[in-house]
């Protein structure tokens, strides 16, 4: 990893953390929502999960941390969830995929440490 990979990880990182979080606690707050708004919810954290999606590709084509590729695969793996109206089992991959983020924060974290660069 090089330096500037290892920058655009940790930024990127950072970046999907947030949205997973918020994307994963929109899907907790589902439960005492009606059909008509449950439907426009998961449409709204739908478009969410893709622009997360989109940044999490971003970061695999500039970073090139090949964890980022599990990462993409846990998002579409989760829309696939809340477009299938299982919105319920969503979180899953949500989880899986900010594990895999959170690890690939950490080691461009060290990196950087390591080179005295943070």
């Amino acid at each position: 990893m090089t330096d500037q990979e290892a920058i655009i990880s940790l930024t990127q990182a950072e970046k999907v953390k947030a949205g997973l979080i918020w994307a994963s606690q929109s899907v907790e707050g589902f439960a005492g929502m009606s059909p008509v708004e449950r439907r426009g919810a998961e449409k709204v954290v739908a478009g969410l999960v893709g622009m997360i999606s989109a940044e999490a590709i971003l970061a695999n084509r500039l970073g090139k941390d090949r964890y980022w590729r599990q990462v993409v695969r846990h998002l579409e793996n989760a829309q696939v969830m809340i477009r299938s109206g299982v919105t319920d089992e969503a979180p899953f991959h949500l989880t899986g995929a900010l594990q895999q983020v959170t690890d690939i924060g950490r080691r461009a974290m060290e990196h950087l440490k390591d080179k005295g660069i943070l």
